[in-house]
C-alpha cells in the first residue's frame, strides 16, 4: 500500500506541470529534422516515462526514509527541476538555445539520478533506463533544432 501511495504522489508531481502548458504551436513553426517526433507522440512518451520514474521512486522511498538518502534526494530534485524547466523554456519563452542547455542538464542529472538509484537498488534503477535513452534523444533533437533554426 505504501508503494502505491508513493507512486501516485510522485506521478502527480511529475505530470501536473505538463498539463498547464497546452500551446505547442511553436513546435509546428520550427524547422524540424527528419528524426523529430510528431507533437502527438510527446504526451504519450512522457506519460509512460513518468510512470516508470514514479515506479522507481516508489521502490526507493518504500525501502528508505528520505532523511537517509540525501544524495538520491538531491539528484531527484535537480533532475525534476531540469525536466520541468525544459517545457517552459521551449514553449513559453521559445528559447531554442536555453532549451538545449536545459535538455543537456536534464540528461546529466538523469545520469546522476540513475547512479544514485542504482547504488540503493539495482532493480529500481532499470526503470530509469528508458528515461535516460529518451533524454539522449531529446538532447540531440534539441541541439539539431537549434542549429537548423538559426
Amino acid at each position: 500500500m505504501k508503494k502505491l501511495i508513493i507512486f501516485i504522489i510522485s506521478f502527480i508531481i511529475w505530470i501536473i506541470p505538463s498539463i498547464f502548458i497546452r500551446d505547442y504551436s511553436f513546435y509546428n513553426e520550427l524547422n524540424l529534422p527528419f528524426f523529430a517526433l510528431p507533437k502527438w507522440a510527446f504526451p504519450i512518451i512522457w506519460t509512460l516515462l513518468y510512470i516508470l520514474i514514479s515506479i522507481s521512486i516508489s521502490i526507493i522511498y518504500s525501502m528508505y526514509q528520505p532523511k537517509y538518502i540525501k544524495d538520491y534526494n538531491k539528484s531527484l530534485i535537480s533532475n525534476y527541476i531540469f525536466n520541468e524547466l525544459f517545457t517552459y523554456v521551449l514553449f513559453v519563452f521559445k528559447n531554442l538555445f536555453f532549451s538545449f542547455i536545459i535538455a543537456l542538464g536534464n540528461l546529466i542529472t538523469s545520469l546522476f539520478l540513475y547512479y544514485e538509484t542504482k547504488s540503493l537498488d539495482e532493480s529500481s534503477s532499470k526503470f530509469l533506463l528508458p528515461y535516460i535513452y529518451f533524454n539522449v534523444f531529446a538532447t540531440i533533437l534539441s541541439l539539431t533544432i537549434y542549429f537548423i533554426n538559426l
